[in-house]
Order: structure tokens, then sequence, then C-alpha cells
């Protein structure tokens, strides 16, 4: 099974009222396992970032004034998330932005929903977590994930840590290599390259004994009209 685990930066926080995406950000999931194989790219909006926007993120119009186009990268992008499971964060944003993205590049490129599938994690730790705050910070804090280095939102640090916190959340077994500071290269723009550890052991797989089988058993043959009879 291969995921990808995806974010968005966008200029603001409707695509009905032409805001657009300036980064997407995605790491790689295959059986569950990080392969190290991760998409990044920034993208020249053209048009303003909104201020509350740069407050949260911190990419200024400015930075991607020299950057490319949503039309410049779709094909590259399509063809890394194609056929695979997004797992994504508020899904419902993230593909909003990019079906809106697909439809201004070219009305026959369809949606995300024509590619591959789409797992919310918000919905996911809903349901795991009723009643609680289930931000990614909230989620972080609970799976005690450190995420102390993340003053501003990035999509591909943001993807790495929802990765993180998505493995943890479903019975993964992961540790992202987070205890550092990644900031754009001066003289491209982009994030260094941080490699995942791919030799993580498999998942643990505890079978029941002989006792506890024969124990199940006879707590079975004692229920009265089960369905299952």
């Amino acid at each position: 099974m291969r995921q990808i685990v995806l974010d968005t930066e966008t200029t603001g926080l409707e695509p009905s009222d032409g805001h657009r995406i300036i980064e997407i950000g995605c790491v790689e999931l295959v059986n569950r396992k990080l392969t190290g194989n991760h998409y990044h790219q920034y993208i020249k909006p053209d048009r303003e970032i909104d201020e509350g926007a740069i407050e949260v993120h911190g990419i200024t119009n400015e930075f991607l004034e020299d950057k490319p186009r949503f039309a410049d990268i779709a094909t590259q992008f399509l063809e890394f998330i194609e056929g695979a499971e997004l797992v994504i964060h508020n899904a419902p944003f993230d593909v909003g932005f990019i079906d809106h993205e697909l439809k201004v590049w070219d009305h026959s490129k369809g949606k995300t929903s024509d590619y591959c599938t789409v797992l919310d994690t918000l919905v996911l730790a809903r349901q795991m977590h009723p009643g609680q705050r289930n931000s990614l910070d909230a989620l972080c804090k609970r799976y005690e994930i450190d995420n102390s280095h993340r003053e501003l939102h990035g999509a591909l640090l943001d993807s790495e840590i929802l990765a993180d916190v998505y493995l943890r959340m479903t019975g993964g077994q992961t540790n992202l290599t987070l205890g550092r500071q990644s900031t754009p290269s001066a003289e491209t723009g982009e994030l260094p390259v941080r490699k995942i550890a791919t030799n993580r052991p498999s998942l643990k797989v505890i079978k029941a004994s002989d006792d506890e089988l024969s124990a199940h058993e006879k707590k079975l043959k004692s229920l009265n009209g089960a369905i299952w009879e």
C-alpha cells in the first residue's frame, strides 16, 4: 500500500475567493514504512498573500517571485501522488485547493479523487478522541512527538510531522528525526533534503497463547443466541 502524507500552504483560506497554493510538501509511505522519497515545491501564485497567512507560514510575495507556477509543476505533482492514498489533516481544505488549481490549470484534468483516494486524519482523530482538541499540535502533545522546532507552518515539515502522528495513531512504529530546525536555502529557496530512516523494525505481532485461545473458545460457547451461530 502506497500512501502520500500531504500538506499545503496557501495565500489565504478560500479558493472561491481566488486564493492559491504556494507550497506543497509530501512524504511517501509504502506498507506503513517511510521510504525517504518526498515531493516539495514552492509555487508562484500570481496574487498577493494575505497578511494573516504570512504570519502563519512566513512565506512572502518576494520569496515566491521566481518560483514556478502550478501549471509548470502540475504534471510532476500528479505523477507523484497518482494511485496513492493521500493522508491529510483536515483534508477538505487541501483537497479543495488542489481541485481549484487543477481547474484553473486545465478543466480536463479532473479532480484529486480522479488520481487517488484520501484519508482525513482529523476525522480519524475525532473518532479516536471525541470531545478533545485534535489539531496537529494537540496530537503531537498527545502522542509525545517533539515539534518544538515548528515555529511556523511549512508544508514539508508539517507532512513529516503528520506522518509520525498518523503512524502513532494507527499503531505504527516510527521515529522521525525532527530535532533540528530547517530553513530554506539562501541560494535556491528550497528546504534541505532530510533522509528518513527506512530500516525500522517491522510491527511486532503478539499472538494469543493456547490458554487464551482455550478461554476464548469457552467464552464463545457460553454465549446464547450469538449472531454468528
